[in-house]
């Protein structure tokens, strides 16, 4: 007869000891999920555009998204759209000049040419 007893006592604690591996197994994953996202909010602040050959025109020197802010806080530096008309009117730089890349070359001799110009399209 005593054995029996042990025997029950046995199999009722299984299904305990299960729940409380998978609610360890749980535990585990969230935090797993809460340092992965930290992780990765934190690389997407040190991301940086990546210099190649295939860059077009690699004579023209590129601005970095760091001076041009630098410039912008200090108000020297004019920022030229060169996109569309309509897609200005959805979003730009604030401050920013729309002329299109049609109407460039006719315009630049109108512009100050002393000035940092910084043309952009997205």
């Amino acid at each position: 007869m005593a054995r029996s007893n042990k025997n029950n006592d046995t199999n009722s604690a299984v299904p305990l000891i299960l729940i409380a591996a998978g609610i360890v197994l749980i535990i585990i994953v969230l935090i797993w999920q809460l340092f992965m996202s930290q992780t990765n909010t934190a690389q997407v602040g040190a991301i940086q555009p990546t210099v190649t050959s295939e860059i077009p025109y690699p004579e023209i020197t590129r601005v970095s998204l760091g001076d041009a802010y630098s410039a912008f806080q200090n108000k020297a530096v004019i920022f030229i759209d060169v996109r569309s008309v309509d897609n200005f009117k959805q979003s730009h730089i604030a401050g920013a000049t729309n002329l299109p890349l049609d109407q460039l070359e006719v315009q630049i001799p109108q512009m100050d040419l002393q000035a940092w110009i910084i043309p952009y399209c997205t």
